[in-house]
């Protein structure tokens, strides 16, 4: 699908859709309590998708009635002797290509000792294992390979176990996750530093809703900084009954950029966020506010209104989503600007640096690629230009925000990737006054 955006700034206020790093943690801590869940949930996207397809495979329902715009989540089978989980042994596990469901749901396979053959599609499977297939592989389990494809037999340990912290916090996250359905204690030992520290945070916040403690705190090992975390063995899985998805400060932030590059007095805001959200991409208000954007903060509503932009050095460690919609500001900022420590961009859906690098340059931003950074020299505006989405939702989208700061139209190849995450993402930018064509291939 082809998609041509209009130049036209925009403005008004729209809601946060739920947020996806959210919806897959609660899906899957549902699934391993003893009794239903009902989680609230607005938009279901591929990536979320995945999570409740592979779930399903093993055992559980993940149910979802878009009329009341929620998952009911019965989890899997009770042992046949009352005790610990039954999951469906050897279960095919399609994890689409979504990284979270890849990385959270090999751990949790490993946990139950069912064994399965995990799946991708896209770059998936292209995306590293490591360090968490030598974790595995070391505490109990076999594993065919260390990518998808793969075959997964045995059963991880509980105890003590060590962790690199600096190429993913999804390693951690599905570790600990699993940690509960290990029977006995578990330890996991992070490096410094933990790569997107606060998405670790989003998974304790999670286990804490249904029930399960996760006790964190900095240490020393053998000389070198680390988080250690422990579940204790006597932690288990409870329904809440109820609880809902918050919304998604990720997406979200495309929204506020906008408001930021808009003509002066003009403003977007985004309800539905909370501000004591454990997501660090909610940090893209007070780095609009650095730019020079003027932000407004309540608690349920993020307010960015437009003014002059000036170059400013972000570090991007902790919240490698925000660099696509980032950069479009850092585009159009008056002097240079610096987007730092993007590494691991490059292992995404594409390689993100050079798709932002790409994609911007096509519309006449002045950006280059400076080791795992993005340096910018402001323009005043994007120029018309037919840009390809490099098949990456976040690329598309920060395409479409750019767009509304063009002098001619611009039109977005392979735009129907933004389903993996915000399937209505075009809609929502008409419903903000953006002009938006539609072309199917």
């Amino acid at each position: 699908m082809d998609v041509t955006i209009l130049p036209r700034a925009l403005s008004g206020s729209i809601p946060a859709i739920a947020s996806k790093s959210m919806a897959h943690r609660m899906l899957i801590c549902a699934s391993l309590c003893p009794s239903p869940t009902d989680i609230a949930c607005d938009v279901v996207s591929a990536d979320i998708d995945a999570t409740a397809t592979c779930l399903e495979a093993l055992g559980a329902s993940c149910r979802y009635d878009a009329a009341g715009r929620g998952f009911r989540v019965e989890p899997l089978p009770a042992g046949p002797d009352g005790d610990g989980l039954a999951a469906a042994p050897g279960a095919t596990l399609d994890c689409g290509e979504s990284g979270s469901t890849e990385r959270f749901l090999l751990p949790l396979v490993c946990a139950l000792g069912t064994g399965a053959v995990l799946e991708g599609h896209g770059r998936l499977p292209e995306r590293p294992l490591s360090p968490l297939y030598e974790l595995l592989a070391t505490g109990g389990c076999a594993l065919s390979a260390p990518r998808l494809p793969l075959r997964v037999s045995g059963r991880l340990r509980p105890g003590g176990h060590r962790l690199r912290g600096d190429v993913s916090s999804q390693f951690a996250s599905g570790l600990l996750m699993a940690a509960p359905l290990l029977g006995g204690p578990f330890e996991l030992l992070v490096s410094e530093p933990v790569a997107s520290r606060p998405y670790i945070d989003v998974t304790t916040r999670a286990m804490a809703l249904f029930g399960v403690r996760v006790e964190a705190g900095r240490c020393d090992d053998d000389g070198r900084p680390a988080t250690r975390f422990v579940v204790s063995g006597s932690e288990r899985y409870r329904s809440p009954g109820a609880c809902a998805v918050e919304g998604d400060w990720s997406n979200a932030a495309f929204w506020l950029v906008a408001g930021s590059i808009a003509p002066k007095g003009a403003s977007v805001s985004v309800t539905g966020l909370d501000s004591l959200s454990a997501q660090g991409d909610r940090a893209v208000s007070a780095v609009l506010a650095k730019f020079g954007a003027t932000v407004g903060r309540a608690r349920n509503v993020a307010t960015v209104a437009a003014d002059r932009l000036d170059g400013a050095d972000v570090a991007c460690s902790d919240m490698p989503d925000l660099v696509m919609p980032l950069a479009v500001a850092a585009s159009l900022a008056h002097g240079a600007s610096r987007l730092s420590g993007c590494g691991r961009l490059r292992l995404k859906e594409s390689d993100r640096l050079d798709a932002v690098a790409d994609v911007l340059a096509r519309m006449g931003a002045k950006v280059r690629i400076e080791g795992d950074d993005l340096v910018f020299e402001g323009v005043g505006s994007f120029r018309g230009a037919c840009v390809d989405s490099h098949g990456d939702h976040r690329i598309a989208m920060m395409a479409a925000v750019a767009a509304t700061r063009a002098t001619g139209p611009v039109t977005i190849t392979h735009a129907e990737c933004v389903a993996k995450s915000y399937p209505r993402f075009f809609d929502d930018l008409a419903l903000l006054g953006g002009i938006v064509l539609t072309r199917e291939d």
